[in-house]
């Protein structure tokens, strides 16, 4: 039998295709098939009925650990994202004293003085965060006696290490919301908890559109 995916004769798009996140929540559904199986367990079979009892109130107890790993990988991304907003507000004031900084670092500055970064908008927080750096430091550069500065040379090194940091806790975080993704579309037991619950699919992080684009151009 031949390869159903053949990568030597099958169709190649040489042009290639760019990937993106869909930004949709998929509820989890069960029909009846699910229960008459449920009904059958306990009319037939009430021993295996029981056990199966069990083990949906495992499955219960799963989900509601794996919320709580879900809750503690995305605050792992707000430490980084708040320490990378204090470097900001650390730095901002002393370049600004050196020179005529852009007027929009000073706002994106006045901006995140809050110091809380909500949940709901952590993609759009991250991204103007990445925004700000990116006016600031470009000007920084431009002034080798600035660049010197120690407090700000240690900022950029800060920076540079928060940046990896915040890769790989997205990872993390992309992996639990896979894990979750996945588990509750396991039948039967954890796909009929997850739908009495009325759970539904997790989006993981994603690149912004701007990010996308630096990403595709010359560095060298």
């Amino acid at each position: 039998m031949a390869n159903e995916l053949d990568e030597l004769s099958g169709p190649v798009n040489g042009a290639g295709r760019d990937v993106n996140v869909i930004e949709k929540q998929l509820p989890v559904k069960i029909g009846f098939g699910s229960v008459l199986f449920e009904i059958l367990l306990w009319l037939l079979f009430i021993i295996p009925g029981l056990v199966f009892l069990f083990k949906k109130i495992n499955a219960r107890n799963y989900f509601r650990k794996l919320q709580q790993k879900l809750q503690a990988d995305a605050s792992q991304i707000d430490n980084y994202l708040e320490q990378r907003v204090q470097i900001l507000q650390n730095v901002a004031p002393l370049v600004a004293k050196a020179i005529d900084l852009d007027k929009d670092v000073m706002k994106s500055v006045a901006a995140f003085r809050g110091g809380h970064l909500p949940d709901q908008a952590r993609n759009e927080v991250s991204n103007q965060i990445d925004a700000s750096f990116a006016r600031l430091f470009p000007q920084v550069e431009a002034y080798p006696d600035l660049k010197a500065h120690a407090a700000i040379a240690d900022a950029m090194q800060q920076n540079s290490y928060l940046q990896k940091e915040i890769t790989a806790a997205r990872a993390v975080y992309n992996d639990t919301v896979a894990q979750w993704n996945s588990d509750i579309f396991d039948w039967p037991t954890r796909m009929i908890v997850a739908a009495r619950a009325g759970y539904t699919t997790r989006i993981p992080f994603t690149a912004s559109a701007e990010t996308k684009a630096q990403a595709r151009g010359t560095f060298f």
